[in-house]
């Protein structure tokens, strides 16, 4: 086990589980509330986004120097949750087979501290595990913290979808951007 301090103080990345739950969705809605990361206007319940969400690529960045007993915070995993990344299928075709979208979220008070590109490794080596060859995602483009991140993950920027969709009964744009894996052939 590797004890040095650089261990201890960054991110632990573990499984999203049910004990995530409210503390995920409290992720979810501060991001719903920022309005520059989805379209949506309330997060779901639990059941609706677990069911949603590919559980072999769901994780969290749980902050290891913050210890929580059992039911504090919404956590039984021994740890305040800093953000977190999950994926959907595009598509049951199964041309699509390998083929992800995926969204990933950071509490504000842990944004800066290198947690979504540990979240983002995480889901890159969950999915070239799995096989899976693109991992895709639509951007507000105002939103360039997200971005920024995606790029240094090495996402591209395939285009801009333009009014692709109204939110808060205004027009927006979209940048859709993908990462093809380099071990999947």
């Amino acid at each position: 086990m590797n004890t040095t301090p650089a261990a201890m103080t960054g991110p632990r990345i573990t499984a999203m589980t049910a004990g995530h739950a409210a503390q995920v969705l409290a992720i979810y809605r501060f991001g719903i509330d920022e309005g520059q990361a989805t379209f949506e206007t309330t997060a779901p319940t639990w059941e609706q986004f677990a069911a949603a969400k590919l559980p072999a690529h769901r994780h969290v960045a749980v902050d290891q120097d913050v210890a929580t007993d059992v039911g504090q915070n919404g956590s039984t995993d021994g740890g305040r949750v800093l953000g977190w990344v999950a994926a959907v299928a595009v598509s049951d075709r199964c041309a699509y087979a390998g083929v992800v979208e995926h969204s990933v979220y950071v509490h504000p008070a842990a944004r800066g501290r290198g947690v979504g590109s540990a979240l983002l490794a995480a889901l890159i080596a969950s999915t070239e595990a799995a096989g899976i060859w693109t991992i895709q995602a639509g951007v507000f483009p105002e939103n360039t913290a997200s971005l920024a991140l995606h790029a240094r993950a090495g996402f591209r920027v395939i285009g801009t979808r333009e009014r692709i969709g109204r939110h808060h009964g205004l027009w927006r744009d979209v940048v859709l951007i993908e990462r093809r894996s380099p071990a999947i052939s």
